[in-house]
C-alpha cells in the first residue's frame, strides 16, 4: 500500500466529472483493489472518514468509507450507530454509485480533507437507498441514515466537481474560497490539541 497526494482546492482537477466504471474484467479489478487499498492508507494516515477517487488525481466513480464512530483511544464505538448505519459493512469501496431513493433533511458540520480545516453547516438527505458496485464489480443495495449517509452524499459530490463549500451560501462560499486563495491553509492542530473536528473531515 502507498499514501496517495490529496488534492487540495484550488486545484482544477477536482472541478472535473470522474467516469463510470463499465468493465471488471481481471485487470481492471487488480487495479481497482490497490487503489481502493492505496485510498484507504492514504484516508486513515490523514485522519478521514471517506475519500472520492478524484481527490488523488484518479477519475473514476469511487469512493472509499469508513464512518464508524471512534473513542478518543481510536477504539471503534459501534453503540453510537443507527441500527441502519450498523446493518452496513463497514469500510466500505463503492464504484459507481446511485441514489434510488432519499427521504428526510439534516444537518452536519462538514470537513474535507481537499479543503482542510475548515468546517462548515451542510444539509443533506437524512436517508438514503444506495446502489453501487463493489470492488469486483458485482452490483450491491443499501440503505442507511446518520453519519454514513452524510459521508456517502459528500464523497459522491467529488464526482461530479463539487466541493461541500459549494452547498454553502454564495456570501460564505466566496469568502472561505478567497481566503484560501489568498493566504492558503493554516496549519491543522494535533490531536495532541485536543482537536476532535480532525476525525470529521470527509
Amino acid at each position: 500500500m502507498a499514501t496517495l497526494e490529496v488534492l487540495k482546492f484550488p486545484d482544477p482537477r477536482l472541478r472535473e466529472i470522474s467516469a463510470e466504471v463499465k468493465n471488471f474484467d481481471a485487470k481492471t479489478k487488480a487495479k481497482l483493489k490497490k487503489l481502493s487499498e492505496d485510498m484507504f492508507e492514504t484516508m486513515y494516515a490523514e485522519n478521514g472518514i471517506g475519500l472520492a477517487a478524484p481527490q488523488v488525481a484518479e477519475l473514476i466513480r469511487m469512493l472509499v468509507i469508513d464512518a464508524r464512530p471512534r473513542d478518543t483511544k481510536g477504539r471503534y464505538s459501534i453503540e453510537e450507530m443507527s441500527d441502519l448505519e450498523k446493518s452496513v459493512t463497514q469500510p466500505l469501496v463503492i464504484i459507481n454509485p446511485v441514489i434510488l431513493n432519499y427521504d428526510g433533511k439534516t444537518t452536519f458540520d462538514e470537513g474535507c480533507l481537499s479543503v482542510p480545516t475548515f468546517f462548515e453547516t451542510v444539509e443533506r438527505h437524512k436517508n438514503i437507498e444506495l446502489q453501487y458496485h463493489d470492488v469486483l464489480g458485482e452490483k450491491k443495495i443499501l440503505k442507511t441514515d446518520g453519519l454514513l449517509a452524510i459521508v456517502i452524499q459528500h464523497e459522491m459530490d467529488h464526482l461530479d466537481g463539487t466541493l461541500f463549500i459549494d452547498h454553502l451560501s454564495l456570501i460564505k462560499s466566496n469568502k472561505i474560497k478567497n481566503q484560501i486563495k489568498k493566504h492558503g491553509y493554516p496549519e491543522k492542530k494535533s490531536h495532541e490539541d485536543g482537536d476532535e473536528e480532525e476525525e470529521r473531515e470527509l
